[in-house]
């Protein structure tokens, strides 16, 4: 049961951090076409709050190259997004934590799938 919850966590987690990416990626393009969107950075923090969420349940069983990626590629999130909301600046770690997010996510999933068989 807990491989399997395990397994869930993974997939919100890469989920999460894909439709994040693709955000911040496809968005900067978006405000450049006369519709009236404006970045919000609340919905980053959205993001990176279901990948928070995903990365706690997860680190406690995985390994520790596993666990620090998630942890180091959050943190890189978090510091982005803050740095938006408190000083008005744009830093581009959302992308490289996006990224580890993802492949983290995945590591972890693999590792989980060589257990089970």
């Amino acid at each position: 049961m807990k491989k399997t919850t395990s397994s869930v966590y993974d997939i919100l987690g890469i989920s999460s951090a894909a439709i994040c990416l693709v955000h911040c990626l496809i968005f900067p393009l978006l405000t450049i076409l006369p519709l009236g969107l404006t970045h919000n950075p609340i919905i980053d923090l959205v993001f990176a709050s279901i990948g928070l969420f995903a990365i706690f349940k997860i680190t406690k069983k995985s390994s520790l190259l596993i666990s620090s990626i998630l942890i180091v590629s959050m943190s890189s999130i978090l510091i982005s997004i803050l740095s938006e909301i408190i000083l008005d600046i744009h830093i581009d770690l959302i992308y490289f934590g996006g990224v580890g997010m993802i492949i983290g996510h995945l590591l972890n999933y693999k590792s989980h799938r060589k257990q089970d068989h």
